[in-house]
């Protein structure tokens, strides 16, 4: 049997490319920053913000996103790690598991 994302998944799915593709990911914590600069010269980069977002989004037994601000956030915090160098302040360190590509 197939089974598909979730209408509630795949609009966060959708919302966060956009996000991103605008330059208002993280919105405030990466204002200011030109990410997009950074990731023309390292598109994996890019792929390594979406596998973030993508590993961090928790789904309820319907398929429903339950944490998608959340699953920004730290998807946030690695474009604000690659481009400074630093951590935003107050954010944990990114764990392995949130950046793993599969």
């Amino acid at each position: 049997m197939a089974s598909h994302l979730s209408p509630g998944a795949s609009g966060a799915i959708r919302r966060f490319a956009g996000w991103l593709a605008r330059g208002s990911v993280g919105h405030p914590m990466l204002e200011g920053i030109d990410y997009w600069a950074e990731l023309r010269d390292s598109p994996s980069q890019a792929e390594t913000c979406f596998a973030v977002f993508a590993n961090v989004l928790e789904l309820d037994e319907n398929g429903e996103p339950v944490n998608e601000k959340y699953a920004e956030r730290r998807a946030a915090t690695f474009l604000y790690r690659y481009c400074t160098g630093e951590l935003p302040s107050g954010e944990p360190e990114l764990e392995g598991w949130e950046c793993e590509l599969y």
